[in-house]
């Protein structure tokens, strides 16, 4: 019968001990990261909603949103040393909802449901797909040896990545293309292909080692640069977001060949090796 105590322990380790730590002894900077993901999922979901009030422009603005607040939670979560178990889990729960389902709500609303189940089935694949990917992304994360190509390269498009180029469509319509039937055809093939490219083997450059270190001359320029980026994104919103969506699809085929280029012959040459 329970008496309601925890249990004596010798060496001082209680039941309630072994639970963790209570509320009140976990500081606020071991919740920013959190608070930042659960903020990325109420904008993915309020996308949602946006979307089924036909204000599709916020609607899209909320995922874009949703999709810097992924990036930022993370490295804030490195930033402040405060990277746990519970806040990867959390993160990948956010980025199924805020780069699966609601970008394949969005698109479905705005343009898939003019044909029928054909869109629907588009759409689902396409979230579905976004499922997969980030499963496959923990289970190598959670890998204890990992290969060298992996520090810069993805295996197929990664999620926020996906998220971004299957709203094409939807920019397009935002810059006057008529969302017809014909249209909506072609948006689900598209969609289909986007999944595909989720789930794919397909090397895509991740860009981390650009990061790492930056020659003290190209400081200044790379700064220009992204004041110019963001100066475009703020004025010409959609134009801007077609033209990289674009420029990332054409991008794909020059970052496969150079992964080849750059490892096939290192894996030639472990083989060679190993034949000795």
């Amino acid at each position: 019968m329970d008496s309601g105590f925890s249990p004596f322990d010798p060496n001082g380790t209680s039941k309630d001990e072994s639970r963790g730590p209570r509320l009140r002894d976990i500081s606020l900077r071991m919740m920013v990261p959190t608070i930042i993901t659960a903020l990325a999922i109420c904008a993915g979901l309020t996308g949602i909603r946006l979307a089924f009030e036909q204000r599709f422009e916020l609607a899209v603005a909320m995922l874009l949103l949703a999709a810097l607040l992924d990036a930022v939670d993370g490295r804030a979560a490195r930033l402040l040393k405060t990277s746990t178990k519970f806040g990867a889990h959390m993160d990948s729960l956010a980025d199924i909802v805020n780069f699966g389902v609601a970008p394949a709500l969005v698109l479905y609303a705005y343009l898939l449901d003019q044909v029928k189940s054909f869109g629907w089935i588009a759409a689902m694949i396409y979230a579905i797909a976004a499922g997969l990917r980030l499963a496959r992304f923990n289970v190598m994360e959670d890998r204890s040896e990992k290969a060298s190509w992996q520090a810069d390269y993805f295996v197929g498009i990664p999620a926020p990545g996906g998220a971004i180029l299957v709203l094409l469509p939807v920019y397009l319509g935002f810059l006057g293309v008529e969302p017809d039937p014909v249209v909506a055809y072609v948006a689900s093939a598209y969609t289909l292909l986007i999944a595909f490219l989720l789930v794919s083997r397909v090397p895509v450059y991740s860009g981390k080692s650009l990061g790492q270190r930056i020659r003290r001359d190209l400081v200044f320029p790379l700064l220009l640069v992204i004041v110019l980026y963001v100066a475009l994104l703020m004025t010409f919103t959609w134009q801007t977001m077609a033209v990289s969506t674009l420029l990332y699809l054409v991008s794909l085929p020059f970052g496969a060949r150079a992964w080849r280029k750059r490892y096939g012959a290192l894996r030639a040459a472990k083989s060679e090796e190993k034949q000795e």
